[in-house]
């Protein structure tokens, strides 16, 4: 399996691209729009503002997820369902960033979500 928190070769990447903005769009619809991300070697992760979608709330994708960047239509494709996303671990701004604990529940989730 590959690394859940690296972008894929074939996503279409660019080290150090802005992707805050991009819409983000699951195997079966939109969930919302980037807010943040980082590329930080083996940490890179889309934070994505699902606006009335779930109430408002953020969630954390790691970077594995993304099968595909469009920066034309300035869109990010996932590989996972809008039921998977909803379904994963809660975003927690305070603690995305230092807590190992929360990136590894995360990574976790999405890693058994994984499809080959």
């Amino acid at each position: 399996m590959s690394d859940i928190w690296g972008y894929q070769p074939t996503a279409g990447y660019t080290a150090g691209a802005s992707l805050t903005g991009y819409k983000v769009e699951a195997t079966d619809g939109s969930i919302g729009k980037v807010d943040k991300h980082s590329d930080e070697v083996g940490a890179s992760y889309l934070v994505v503002d699902t606006g009335v979608w779930i109430f408002g709330k953020h969630v954390l994708l790691p970077a594995g997820t993304v099968s595909r960047i469009d920066d034309t239509e300035e869109k990010i494709y996932v590989e996972r369902t809008k039921a998977e996303i909803k379904d994963a671990p809660e975003f927690e701004k305070d603690k995305h960033l230092g807590d190992a604990g929360y990136h590894e529940q995360v990574g976790i989730y999405y890693g058994r979500q994984h499809r080959a």
